[in-house]
């Protein structure tokens, strides 16, 4: 078993495996995506405080869970990267940052829209609010830094620090509701608690969560591959591939 599981960590093998999960995952992204979006805007009723402002929640609450799950993930493999010296590892962080700076900015801006309608102003410097700009800095310092050095190996483990050392914002982004008296309303859905919104309206979210879940393993292995092309230029795999 610990073999196979080495087995895919070789850029060589892992660009197959890659190749054949990408279209499958971009596959059911769409498709629960659309259903998702259905609930939420078609099917789930009108909240009786916010009106229809707060179906924003359908993407605004989604991405911004995958703009802190993904820097996690970049996190634990710049972590692997530095215990193991695994050239895969750096490459996997390479390839999570853009969507999660996308996502980043999404949950940013779909927020602001959420602002105003509900508290009168697009921006307020809220703990939240703060936190979560501070991570979409931390996203285009991870991608500026390893884009300036020209020596790969030096790139990556200088991305793997900013990466590591990052990561302590994002429980304060999460907690920061809980820690200090702020204007953004706490977690509609909880691990320890039953969810403060109509089941139909969960799902919807939930949906949506799955769907962004699916379209960042699909867009991170489509993306991966095109990095271990670029790495492995010289190889002979790559040269002998049509």
């Amino acid at each position: 078993m610990n073999q196979r599981w080495f087995y895919y960590a070789a850029p060589q093998t892992f660009y197959g495996l890659a190749g054949k999960l990408w279209p499958w995952f971009a596959l059911f992204a769409s498709l629960l995506a659309i259903a998702g979006l259905w609930i939420g805007f078609m099917v789930a009723p009108t909240d009786a405080q916010q009106g229809e402002a707060y179906r924003i929640i359908f993407l605004h609450v989604p991405v911004s869970w995958m703009s802190m799950i993904i820097y996690l993930a970049m996190a634990f493999w710049s972590v692997v990267g530095l215990t193991f010296n695994t050239r895969l590892s750096a490459m996997m962080t390479r390839a999570l940052a853009p969507t999660g700076a996308l996502f980043t900015f999404l949950s940013l801006w779909t927020g602001a829209l959420w602002g105003k309608p509900m508290w009168g102003t697009w921006w307020v410097w809220d703990a939240r609010l703060t936190s979560e700009l501070i991570l979409f800095f931390l996203y285009l310092g991870y991608i500026a830094l390893t884009s300036a050095i020209d020596d790969t190996r030096r790139a990556d483990r200088a991305g793997a620090l900013i990466a590591i050392v990052g990561a302590i914002n994002v429980p304060i982004i999460y907690f920061s509701v809980k820690w200090w008296n702020t204007l953004h309303q706490g977690a509609s859905v909880s691990l320890t608690r039953a969810p403060s919104m109509a089941q139909l309206m969960l799902w919807g979210m939930l949906l949506m969560a799955l769907a962004l879940w699916l379209y960042t393993l699909a867009l991170v292995f489509y993306r991966v591959r095109t990095i271990i092309l670029e790495r492995e230029r010289h190889t002979d795999w790559v040269k002998a591939l049509p």
